[in-house]
């Protein structure tokens, strides 16, 4: 199907989802996920202002490469790893075909209180 592509999610438990993703739509990550009802908050609705959606990249889909304003906001998120990536910042398109990323931890409310 044309403006179609295949994500796989890797939800926190481990279990792999197989989400078909239209690329027609100007969708980002998080979108998809929520529209799919797995567990991403995306608190601030998608202006990298949260860190709520963050996802591990999984495979070379997506560039690595991040806005200023999602490098600020990881910086102060938790378990950011080198693969980190706000969801609502990787709008779908028809090269992700394949794509592989799984959902960062949940940050407790017990971890806000430690700042």
């Amino acid at each position: 199907m044309e403006n179609v592509i295949n994500i796989t999610v890797i939800d926190r438990e481990g279990v792999e989802h197989q989400l078909e993703a239209p690329t027609d739509m100007n969708m980002n990550v998080m979108e998809l996920c929520k529209s799919y009802e797995l567990p991403v908050k995306g608190t601030c609705g998608g202006m990298a202002m949260c860190a709520s959606c963050q996802v591990y990249i999984e495979n070379d889909k997506v560039n690595l490469d991040r806005s200023d304003d999602e490098q600020l906001m990881l910086d102060d998120a938790w378990y950011v790893e080198e693969n980190s990536r706000l969801g609502c910042q990787i709008h779908l398109s028809n090269e992700m075909d394949g794509l592989i990323v799984r959902l960062a931890p949940e940050v407790e409310e017990d971890d806000d209180d430690e700042w």
